[in-house]
């Protein structure tokens, strides 16, 4: 080792040495810099970033090289052989990238320190090549010790930067591999010249067709400058290329899941189809939608909701197999797609494969989430040949699905394009419902259960088609609902009905349902003093029924709609109290007037000791927090004497009537001239 030391101190140029060390370092950030991009991004776009590693390293190692050599003092004259000189620099530059190849690739399952040996054999190889080209006036001779140690610095170095960037991701080792990478090459370099002699010979040749210093260094700077320069425009236009694939990726994927969204559906199921149909194979499309999701997301949170999703999207992908996929098309709704499929059972087992990843329950925290699936099934070429088609029927089968009792997975049928139709037929007529004067309203009375006198009347509203006759609720008001229609018809029912109330003789109370989408509505309290101002019904008169359901969107909106109704006068009752999910914390929460008893209870109340059981606790709620209770659905003499008995107030059912036209229960009421109307009801 001292005569390396001696032949740096004494046989170079120390300008050259530490621009040399200089030179080392910053390419061999630069080297780590683009090895690191290289390990990081997936596998189909990582070769060009290897080769640019690799030109950068051997880069690091050629100019170290040369820059040092240009402050050798050599006694005799030299210069450098153009052919070896160049050829070195694509020695280092080859070895080098297959060496970053095999580590970061892990090639023939290799450990990576075996990609760093092979950097170092660059190391060597270019070193002794670049030697072989420096022809003078004298004759070489090495120090064999000097060169094994040389050699065994530039694979023990080598091997130590691949271990570090292979096996650790810090910082730290980040720094360590800069280090031990410079630390390759410029203790090879100088070993390896400490292991050289040279012996003058006056009679040997000068050398011809060679390169001078002066030449050298030219050369030198010029490739430092194509090379970085290549570098940095390859860099890029990768970085360009690869953010257009990110922004396609990103307009492809949902953001929360990562998994394909509608946009790729768009874009790949038809050729997902053409290449079913060129196997004379089958596909199928499953649209799922989740059950119970949006309880989670009120009861629990959003990021609850959230947690749900992304757990659901791992375990759809860890199920998925070649020629399947899952989409997320919406809030809490999947597409998946299966092709080829050649039997019945290859699509019930890929659904029952989807259905089982959402009935496993997810645990967060110590909060454990479950929620239910309703799945509908579409089969290509058979029930569509296109891709739009295939969807819209999946669509339809899972909502058949939704309705169904017990039967989570549903295929399509012809005779549900049927329905579609007949529904679609009933929106479009429904619009025009109002302004033609086919709705009317059906009052059915509410009773005192201890005195047995009418006391009030529930209005309901009917639709009088002109050809398909009286159109049963059940039929069009969920159709109001999904296609916004449900706030023209509310508010007609809530001024129509106010506008006979206030005509009737005898001052009954009249109950109006409000829907959720009224509710939603801050101008909502506004609305409802209107109408009362216009049309004369005392406030007290007018009772506004609310399900809970219409409860759980905006609780705290909701609350100060409820009290700023309140202020009003109305009478605020909640409706079908104990189908939700929290009925208990809303009569905590919520200022109500009134509970009505949802009529699944009443109907068993005589017969079920559950429902017995929750009767007898509701009406002893309701009265420990001040409340009335209603009972709907009383059809039976033994249920009204039970729930006589148990103290409860009001009911309401076909055993005391059924809701009427306001003609025939015109006598009931005392029905007033509309000049007379202002008058009673004030």
């Amino acid at each position: 080792m001292l005569r390396v030391i001696s032949c740096i101190a004494y046989e170079h140029d120390y300008a050259f040495v530490i621009a040399a060390a200089i030179v080392c370092i910053v390419t061999s950030v630069m080297t780590v810099r683009l090895f690191d991009r290289a390990d990081r991004i997936p596998t189909a776009r990582r070769f060009s970033w290897i080769v640019l590693s690799g030109m950068a390293g051997g880069a690091a190692i050629w100019t170290t090289h040369f820059v040092a050599m240009l402050g050798f003092q050599l006694p005799a004259e030299h210069a450098f052989n153009a052919f070896l000189t160049i050829g070195s620099l694509l020695i280092a530059i080859s070895v080098t990238a297959g060496g970053f190849y095999m580590t970061v690739e892990r090639a023939w399952n290799l450990p990576p320190e075996i990609g760093g040996l092979v950097f170092g054999i660059g190391i060597v190889a270019m070193h002794f090549t670049g030697m072989a080209g420096l022809e003078n006036a004298g004759q070489l001779e090495w120090d064999q010790t000097l060169v094994t140690a040389a050699v065994l610095f530039a694979l023990g170095f080598g091997a130590l930067t691949a271990h570090l960037l292979a096996r650790y991701h810090s910082g730290l080792s980040r720094l360590l591999a800069m280090l031990t990478l410079v630390l390759a090459i410029c203790t090879m370099h100088f070993t390896a010249m400490g292991a050289a002699t040279l012996l003058p010979d006056a009679t040997a040749a000068a050398p011809t067709h060679t390169m001078s210093n002066e030449f050298l260094a030219v050369l030198v700077l010029a490739t430092m400058a194509v090379i970085a320069g290549w570098i940095l425009y390859m860099m890029d236009t990768r970085s360009q290329r690869e953010l257009i694939d990110s922004f396609r990726h990103a307009a492809r994927h949902d953001p929360l899941t990562g998994l394909p969204n509608r946009a790729y559906l768009s874009e790949h199921l038809p050729a997902m189809l053409a290449q079913a149909r060129d196997c004379s194979a089958q596909a199928a499309v499953v649209v799922i939608d989740l059950d119970r999701f949006k309880e989670i997301n009120d009861v629990h949170g959003h990021h609850a909701g959230d947690c749900l999703l992304q757990t659901l999207a791992k375990r759809f992908a860890l199920q998925m197999t070649a020629g399947e996929i899952v989409a997320r098309v919406g809030g809490d709704e999947f597409v998946a797609i299966k092709h080829p499929v050649h039997e019945q059972a290859d699509v019930d087992e890929f659904a029952r494969r989807l259905g089982d990843c959402i009935a496993e329950p997810v645990q967060r925290g110590t909060t454990t989430l479950t929620a239910g699936a309703s799945i509908g099934i579409s089969r290509f070429p058979g029930d569509a040949d296109n891709a739009e088609e295939l969807i819209g029927r999946a669509d339809l089968a899972m909502y058949r699905a939704k309705r169904a009792i017990g039967d989570a997975v549903c295929y399509y049928e012809p005779s549900m394009d049927e329905g579609r139709r007949e529904r679609s037929s009933l929106a479009m007529e429904l619009r025009n419902a109002v302004e033609r004067d086919e709705l009317v309203l059906h009052y059915q009375p509410q009773l005192n259960l201890q005195s047995g006198e009418v006391i009030g009347y529930e209005a309901l509203v009917r639709w009088k088609h002109r050809t398909r006759g009286l159109v049963p609720p059940s039929d069009f008001i969920p159709i109001a609902e999904e296609t916004g229609l449900i706030l023209p018809i509310g508010d007609w029912v809530l001024r129509t009905a106010c506008e006979e109330a206030a005509r009737w003789a005898k001052p009954y109370r009249i109950a109006v349902n409000i829907a959720s989408a009224q509710l939603a509505q801050a101008d909502l309290p506004k609305s409802v003093q209107e109408v009362l101002l216009s049309t004369g019904l005392p406030a007290s008169r007018l009772e506004l029924e609310i399900t809970e359901a219409s409860l759980i969107e905006d609780r705290e909106r909701t609350l100060r709609i409820i009290r700023q109704l309140k202020t009003l006068g109305v009478t605020i009752a909640m409706d079908d109290f104990g189908t939700g999910y929290s009925s208990l914390s809303m009569l905590q929460t919520f200022p109500f007037d009134k509970v009505k008893l949802d009529r699944s209870f009443i109907e068993a109340v005589t017969t079920n000791e559950v429902s017995m059981a929750i009767v007898k606790a509701t009406i002893l709620l309701a009265s420990s927090l001040r409340m009335s209770v209603v009972a709907e659905g009383v059809e039976r003499q033994d249920q009204a004497d039970f729930l006589r008995e148990e103290g409860c107030r009001e009911a309401q059912g076909f055993f005391y009537g059924r809701p009427e036209p306001l003609s025939k229960i015109a006598d009931k009421v005392g029905r007033l001239p509309a000049a007379d109307a202002g008058h009673v009801a004030a």
